[in-house]
């Protein structure tokens, strides 16, 4: 995998300790149907919410070169969809992969920031995506049960992620909505140098079960984490 350069200060990009989680009104906290999301998102790509927000200041973009194959995202990171930046970041730093994260970083309102991930183009993320042959993308979903919906055109890693989920006790039904079945060709996470990747949607409750009051990871953090990863090491 060709190496990128990380553009973040070290400290930023360490996910562990986790900030406290965020408050309902700065998480979007979802991710509906790519036509849906579309029409809901205040920016139809990168370049528009570019013009109309400042780096540093509401967002803030993050990349780490791996030593394999694989790259965790998290293109709804930060206060966006809490906690997928740090999942991602872990997961990442767990297996030596490359990371990348587009992290909402507002006080409040960060749901603006949101771009469907069939409209998301990030360069930066991008070219960690392209440089890799299999993705895993961190999404959160809706819902008041715990459950994850893993999606995405890579069917062989797309199970296995599914089956060692279920090994660890965590809930991965085999039907997934379709607004969330992550199958466009034009998803991001489906853009990697093999055309096909593994989409994760984590609903609201299971995704709380991961951090503490104080936003400290939970041993379910490390637990679903490392299922993830031990699917992953099968590819």
């Amino acid at each position: 995998m060709g190496s990128r350069t990380a553009t973040v200060a070290a400290a930023a990009l360490l996910a562990i300790p986790l900030a406290p989680a965020a408050p309902a009104a700065a998480s979007a906290g979802s991710s509906a149907s790519a036509a849906s999301a579309a029409a809901e998102d205040t920016y139809a790509d990168y370049a528009e919410l570019a013009a109309n927000e400042v780096e540093g200041t509401d967002y803030q973009r993050i990349t780490r070169a791996g030593g394999t194959d694989v790259a965790h995202i998290a293109i709804h990171g930060g206060l966006i969809e809490h906690p997928t930046s740090e999942l991602a970041d872990h997961a990442a730093r767990s297996g030596g992969h490359a990371y990348a994260s587009f992290e909402g970083i507002k006080a409040s309102g960060n749901s603006v920031l949101h771009i469907t991930a069939t409209n998301f183009d990030e360069p930066m993320t991008v070219d960690i995506v392209e440089d890799s042959d299999y993705t895993i993308a961190w999404h959160g979903a809706a819902g008041d049960e715990a459950l994850t919906y893993v999606g995405g055109l890579d069917t062989d890693l797309r199970d296995a992620v599914r089956e060692e989920l279920r090994a660890a006790d965590f809930t991965a039904p085999e039907e997934v909505p379709d607004g969330l079945k992550g199958e466009s060709p034009d998803n991001i996470t489906n853009r990697n140098a093999r055309d096909e990747g593994v989409q994760l949607e984590i609903t609201r409750a299971q995704r709380d079960a991961f951090l503490t009051e104080d936003g400290a990871p939970t041993s379910t953090f490390y637990d679903f984490t490392a299922a993830v990863e031990e699917a992953v090491a099968q590819r």
